[in-house]
């Protein structure tokens, strides 16, 4: 059975691409296809989200793009992590952890 997927907190899509890209340079399908995989089916990014957020993070210097042939031999975009990309992905790792630590602690309050 199948997991029920979830809709993606706002504000999520870009640091996941981030973190996705930090373990290898990827194409677009290979990026929805690993968030879908690292969240065991719980997040299945639509590409009418995941295509403008490429272009917002390259305006932005956090991942450039470059032509490549895929496994397939087909010819893709491949976006790559860049080093200002993985600043901004410590940086909203480690803001994530204190709000999901602050969120814990209010769920839990008695």
């Amino acid at each position: 059975m199948r997991p029920k997927s979830a809709t993606l907190v706002q504000g999520t899509l870009d640091m996941l691409i981030l973190k996705t890209l930090a373990l290898e340079p990827l194409h677009g399908y290979g990026i929805s296809l690993r968030i879908e995989q690292m969240s065991r089916g719980i997040f299945r990014v639509n590409p009418g989200s995941l295509f403008p957020a490429f272009r917002r993070l390259e305006r932005a210097g956090l991942l450039t793009s470059e032509w490549r042939s895929t496994e397939n031999n087909r010819r893709a975009k491949y976006y790559v992590l860049t080093d200002r990309g993985r600043k901004q992905l410590k940086t909203e790792t480690s803001e994530w952890g204190k709000q999901i630590a602050a969120i814990a602690r209010i769920l839990e309050a008695t």
